[in-house]
């Protein structure tokens, strides 16, 4: 059965839509099953009915016209229940109702599972028998893998379908729900990015010079008929000729007229080469895929192998950036750091990607830009987003694409409404980050790129209180040297004499890594990474922290913070290298003063070690991405569940009041450098709570000095009591944002200014 099962999940996820996704499922599970019906029924929320959309048994004439309003038949009962429904005579059971026209009359043994995805019932698989039996346990288990198993093949097809007739205007556009990334309104037009050589990757593009394109692509397999014979050539002693028949399979493959003209047919419809090559590579993967041979089976693996080959050679000759239209809106399965950076800043309007959460790095990034940004779209079908007209709400997590006159209208005001509140923030830059009743709170910019200087510098920064140094690491080919590290902090301090800076140090690994130092590992986030890597490589450490005093020079303004700290004993050690760093510095004759040290609080150990961690070092920098992560153990880069990562958890609340506390005994400043201290909501808590200093992308800081000049620090207080009588983040998220909203700035948390 697990071979089957295999099988059915391998074609539907090439399906290219709804209808063709069904219509394999009903088909392989009712021979699998050996059943004399399989149907499936979507549930169409719109109309309140559930659809029948595919069967193999039930009359053909049926399908996409058939159904049953919601809490009628047995498949509503499936549906209500989100459980299995087994029975030995469906027309016997109270519930049962009669659909007409399908046939059903004629069947008696039914079992229905619901199809779920992400807690929501899409739908009901059915499979149906003239005999009268109950279904083995097996059979149950089967068939509720299998709907588990396809949930989100189905809810991806059911996405991408919709795309696929906006082309043909059938549909007035299509709405995707995601995470908020980064606030804003952005309005333009797609742009796919994609890695080199994914075919999966590849987007839907048009072309103009079919002609030109066609020879593209057979100048492109000329080129791979020549690698692989290459290859032959290198490995002709090395592989008995068994093994050199795969390299004359290829080749014959290559030279196959019918998988190349394929392709050229699909250009000369309007594709380009590698959009055609998607394609048609596609189609005999799943010719193969389908086949009973196990061995014939394999051989899709090669025809992969030869697509990616093709496409390889397809792109060496298009290293040029792609064209960026006038509002590009950019979108990828994954986005990147570099794929950010090299977008034209001046063009880009908007982020979407389809994993990533909140607090990812894109999400991260886009906040540091002033982008916005939609992440942890799972339906996200990107192959289509090319060249569509797209609307990326990143306050609301929601993304519409070909949206309707009157969709695009309302989001045109909301942008407007939202640029003009932007150019009235900028009044507040040279004011004090001061409550109505006088609490000071000083504002500081997270940076980690020179480019992010001036953004900061004309936000008002009081300073920088996060320079992420490991930036300088990972756009090399190697460790940066200490000269080379310390014009890098020494531009960072100059630009922002006479302001105070804090440089933390090297912290890679997680979801950073440096090329030149791989680190591979099953659950990274809590392995290697952070202080944990520069204690066991105090050579680099060491060399880290002589540049970061020889930068600062014997200015008192530089700060020097210690990540991933997880035990008193790490913190110890890493005291002890930087004492050491400064009397070698000292020894060499070099004149520096002695830095102020800070220590992360992202490891929940040092939530309940907060006197001991305030009694050795001279600040506490709470880093709030890491520690929401941990408390609620909560990967924020796994789109499966970032939904469940909330920074305004109680938990994380709760915690944060326990490290301002156990601090505030010892006299030990307490900053927050997390994306927490960049949101409108969570800052009335945290201005609540007494944290001493807040640091945040340069994007939101006119922002957040609007809240506190807004609110005086008792009436957060007030809000505080509330808060924490609460148990859930859902809750305090809307308590706060009604509580934004009632004092006039309803504009931080929702579109448009009011």
């Amino acid at each position: 059965m697990l071979a089957i099962l295999q099988r059915i999940i391998q074609e539907v996820s090439q399906a290219n839509d709804i209808e063709r996704a069904l219509a394999i499922i009903v088909k392989r599970v009712k021979e699998a099953m050996k059943v004399d019906v399989c149907s499936a029924y979507l549930s169409n929320e719109s109309q309140h009915r559930h659809i029948l959309m595919a069967s193999d048994g039930l009359n053909p004439q049926s399908i996409g016209r058939a159904g049953l309003v919601f809490g009628q038949g047995l498949v509503s009962l499936v549906a209500e229940r989100a459980e299995t429904v087994n029975l030995e005579s469906a027309p016997d059971h109270p519930r049962y109702h009669f659909v007409p026209g399908t046939d059903e009359q004629n069947y008696c043994a039914f079992l229905g599972v619901p199809i779920i995805h992400h807690r929501k019932v899409l739908g009901v698989l059915v499979v149906q028998q003239r005999a009268r039996r109950r279904f083995k346990e097996d059979e149950n288990a089967f068939l509720m893998t299998v709907a588990a198993q396809l949930a989100g093949a189905i809810a991806h097809a059911e996405v991408s379908g919709g795309i696929a007739k906006l082309v043909s205007n059938v549909s007035e556009g299509v709405s995707l729900k995601g995470l908020p990334g980064s606030p804003g309104v952005g309005i333009g037009t797609g742009l796919v990015i994609y890695p080199p050589a994914d075919l999966d990757a590849v987007p839907d593009r048009q072309v103009e010079d079919v002609e030109t394109e066609v020879e593209v692509f057979r100048e492109a397999v000329a080129l791979a008929q020549d690698d692989i014979r290459d290859l032959q050539t290198r490995l002709s002693t090395a592989l008995s000729k068994e093994d050199q028949a795969l390299f004359d399979a290829y080749l014959q493959m290559l030279g196959s007229a019918s998988m190349i003209e394929q392709v050229i047919g699909r250009i000369r419809a309007g594709s380009w080469a590698s959009g055609a090559l998607r394609e048609t590579i596609n189609e005999h993967v799943r010719v193969f895929e389908s086949m009973d041979d196990p061995y014939m089976r394999e051989r899709s693996a090669d025809v992969k192998d030869l697509g990616r080959r093709i496409l390889r050679c397809l792109q060496k000759d298009r290293q040029a950036p792609p064209p960026y239209p006038e509002r590009t809106v950019l979108v990828g399965d994954e986005i990147t750091a570099t794929m950010l950076a090299e977008a034209p800043i001046d063009r880009l309007v908007g982020v979407i990607s389809a994993k990533g959460s909140s607090s990812s790095h894109v999400a991260i990034l886009s906040r540091a830009l002033g982008i916005p940004a939609v992440v942890g779209v799972k339906e996200l079908p990107v192959v289509r987003m090319e060249g569509q007209s797209l609307i990326a709400d990143g306050y609301n997590g929601r993304v519409y694409v070909a949206p309707s006159e009157n969709v695009r209208k309302e989001y045109q005001r909301l942008a407007a409404e939202e640029a003009q509140m932007t150019a009235d923030l900028a009044e507040l830059r040279d004011e004090p980050a001061q409550t109505p009743d006088g609490f000071r709170i000083p504002l500081y910019a997270n940076t980690g790129l020179l480019s992010d200087i001036t953004p900061s510098l004309l936000s008002g920064a009081e300073g920088i209180g996060l320079y992420r140094t490991e930036f300088p690491f990972m756009v090399r080919d190697r460790f940066p040297t200490e000269d080379e590290q310390f014009h890098i902090y020494s531009q960072v301090m100059e630009a922002f004499a006479p302001k105070p800076v804090v440089l933390r140090t090297l912290d890679v690994g997680g979801d950073k890594s440096l090329p030149y130092f791989p680190i591979k590992e099953e659950n990274p986030f809590l392995g290697w990474r952070g202080i944990r890597i520069t204690l066991d490589h105090p050579e680099l450490f060491l060399v880290q922290v002589r540049a970061m005093l020889r930068a600062a020079d014997s200015l008192d303004r530089l700060s020097i913070l210690l990540p991933m700290i997880s035990s008193i004993s790490e913190l110890d050690e890493s005291l002890k290298l930087i004492q050491q760093a400064y009397h070698e510095l000292l020894e060499d004759g070099e004149a520096v003063a002695k830095p102020r040290v800070g220590a992360m609080i992202e490891v929940p150990s040092l939530v309940y070690q907060i006197e001991a961690v305030a009694k050795r070092v001279d600040f506490i920098s709470v880093g709030t991405n890491d520690l929401t992560q941990y408390l609620l153990a909560v990967d924020r880069n796994n789109g499966s569940v970032a939904e469940l990562y909330d920074s305004l958890s109680p938990a994380v609340i709760l915690a944060i009041k326990l490290v301002v506390e156990g601090a505030a005994r010892h006299y030990c400043p307490v900053s927050i450098c997390g994306e927490m201290a960049g949101d409108p909501r969570a800052v009335l808590v945290l201005l609540a709570l007494g944290v001493d200093s807040l640091s945040m992308s340069a994007s939101s800081l006119l922002r957040i000095k609007w809240v506190i000049r807004q609110f005086e620090r008792a009436k957060a207080q007030q809000l505080l009591g509330t808060v924490l009588t609460m148990e859930s983040a859902k809750e305090i998220r809307q308590y706060l944002g009604n509580a934004l909203v009632e004092a006039g700035l309803g504009g931080l948390v929702r579109a448009g200014n009011k």
